[in-house]
């Protein structure tokens, strides 16, 4: 006989009880509660000789649980409420409206990055254009150089042209003036009388304007350099002819002259004091001098005068942030200068601003010592001879930044 098989054991009144295997964890229960009767519904009519449908067995949730059949929760999982909540959140505004943000700024950046194209593209174009309009001589010497920045301005002009109305033959620099800046930053301006009295290398003593005719500027530079001391780095040549041009496209300049004038020679009708001048009476006003009691002398300072006005005009704002009074002035300033080889745009708004600083109110200004106006060596006629010692402190006051002038800035 087979033995028996014993059966498992149960608790009175109640289901088997499954025995745990060591180790195994906590039995699982055998079954989920019952979910409840699913819903009920209206019986379906039936219609004679029509099979019915074969009835599909109910969905589960699990083992022995059916799915709920609500509408509603049959319809919407069980995630769709947070969903709902996430999309109707104020602080989560749909792409589409980000988008919409993103394109109306779009405009006004597109005008901003323009703007500012053109802010930096308008002062690049116009300084290469001035570059390329640049008039180039050969003027430097090879001597050696000097500390700090020396320029040499020489301001010339043909025979009978400008309102200049004498018997020299050729061209002569009527205007010598030398702008150093010192290795301390003192900017000084000093006048050289175009008729001071020079030995002139290759040619002897005569009138350092003479140096132009003879030479040119080259010739001029040299004996620039011989007489001051300085080695000149930058060498600028203006054409007084032009000088109406230029005072136009800045739109007139303020002189001063404390004496009425009515020049014939050069033009001038001039009532003392202080008076807004156009281009042609900034020329007669540079050029005057048989009217004037000091000559030669008088007439430097009336010259410096007019430079100095020019490129405090030239360095204002109504002209810097204009640009049609820019493009007047490039054109009116690129005529009337000549420049040596090594200049260039740049060096040009170096040396405006440097100009600016000596004729301001910390700069220095003058001529150099003379010791006489009325000098005849022969030959030459009168010319202004300077005094040896006292020409050659200033000269060596101006290298060291302390000289002060010996003329109240303009």
């Amino acid at each position: 006989m087979e033995p028996m098989s014993r059966p498992p054991a149960t608790p009175q009144n109640g289901p088997p009880v499954r025995r745990s295997i060591k180790g195994a964890g906590p039995a699982a229960p055998s079954a989920v509660p019952d979910a409840g009767p699913p819903p009920s519904f209206a019986p379906r009519q039936s219609v004679p000789g029509r099979p019915e449908p074969a009835q599909a067995p109910p969905r589960t949730a699990g083992p022995g649980r059916p799915l709920d059949a609500s509408p509603a929760r049959a319809q919407i999982p069980a995630q769709a409420p947070a969903l709902a909540q996430q999309v109707s959140s104020p602080a989560q505004a749909p792409p589409r409206a980000k988008t919409r943000s993103k394109k109306r700024r779009h405009p006004v950046l597109r005008t901003l990055a323009i703007l500012l194209v053109l802010a930096l593209a308008w002062p690049v174009g116009l300084g290469l254009w001035a570059n390329s309009r640049l008039k180039h001589v050969d003027a430097l010497s090879s001597g050696q150089s000097t500390s700090g920045r020396t320029y040499l301005v020489a301001g010339s002009d043909a025979r009978g042209s400008g309102g200049v109305n004498d018997t020299t033959e050729g061209a002569r620099a009527d205007t010598i003036m030398v702008l150093h800046v010192a290795p301390n930053g003192q900017a000084s301006l000093v006048s050289i009388p175009r008729d001071t009295y020079v030995n002139i290398a290759g040619y002897g003593g005569n009138k350092i304007n003479a140096a132009y005719a003879l030479g040119g500027p080259k010739l001029l530079v040299q004996s620039v350099e011989q007489l001051t001391g300085f080695h000149v780095d930058h060498y600028v040549e203006v054409g007084f002819g032009s000088v109406t041009e230029l005072v136009e496209a800045v739109g007139g300049v303020e002189l001063c002259l404390d004496q009425d004038v009515s020049d014939a020679n050069s033009k001038l009708e001039w009532q003392a004091g202080c008076h807004q001048a156009d281009g042609p009476t900034a020329l007669a006003f540079s050029r005057m001098r048989y009217a004037d009691p000091l000559g030669d002398i008088g007439r430097v300072e009336r010259q410096r005068q007019v430079v100095s006005q020019v490129m405090k005009r030239a360095l204002s704002a109504s002209t810097v942030l204009w640009p049609p009074k820019q493009v007047g002035f490039v054109r009116a300033g690129t005529d009337a200068l000549t420049v040596d080889e090594s200049m260039n745009i740049v060096s040009m708004g170096r040396l405006a601003l440097d100009f600016r600083k000596a004729t301001g109110p910390d700069g220095a200004m003058g001529t150099p010592t003379i010791a006489s106006t009325n000098f005849t060596p022969g030959g030459i006629g009168s010319a202004v001879l300077l005094d040896e010692a006292g020409a050659a402190e200033d000269f060596r006051q101006i290298a060291e930044g302390t000289w002060k002038g010996n003329k109240p800035n303009a």
